[in-house]
């Protein structure tokens, strides 16, 4: 029976340790972590120190955490990769926000995120544009 129990209290004891990086810098290295939430294309996802290694992409939305002597912190984040190995987390996103109230992080996301995945696609659609321009220009060219 004590064997039982001392098991149970050390898997309450587990942590994780996360990394937030952006492609410029180190967002955030957090050590204590008890809980991890993220946001995937096919909803929310717990991540505990525990769960087996896996990888996950993720979405604009929200990422929060608990760590052992803290309360729950909320990070808007852009898309982007987490992925766990044992005790570490690492998360890469092109954005993140933190430091804000909740509802605050939610309008960052809506607007600064969103809006840069719009811009995204019209700088996308435009260079389609360029492109078979130039290849049809090309072949006016050859064809002379």
């Amino acid at each position: 029976m004590k064997c039982g129990l001392k098991e149970n209290i050390d898997l309450m004891e587990k942590t994780m340790q996360l990394k937030i990086l952006l492609p410029s810098r180190i967002f955030a290295a957090i050590t204590h972590v008890k809980r991890i939430v993220a946001e995937t294309a096919t909803g929310q996802y717990g991540f505990l120190p525990q769960r087996l290694d896996c990888t996950a992409a993720l979405v604009p939305g929200i990422l929060s955490y608990e760590t052992t002597d803290a309360d729950v912190v909320y990070i808007a984040i852009d898309q982007g990769v987490m992925v766990k190995t044992g005790e570490i987390v690492v998360v890469s996103v092109r954005n993140a926000i933190g430091g804000a109230h909740l509802g605050k992080l939610h309008e960052a996301v809506d607007q600064e995120f969103k809006l840069l995945s719009e811009n995204e696609k019209n700088v996308k659609q435009v260079m389609a544009k360029m492109e078979s321009s130039f290849m049809l220009r090309l072949l006016r060219f050859q064809e002379h």
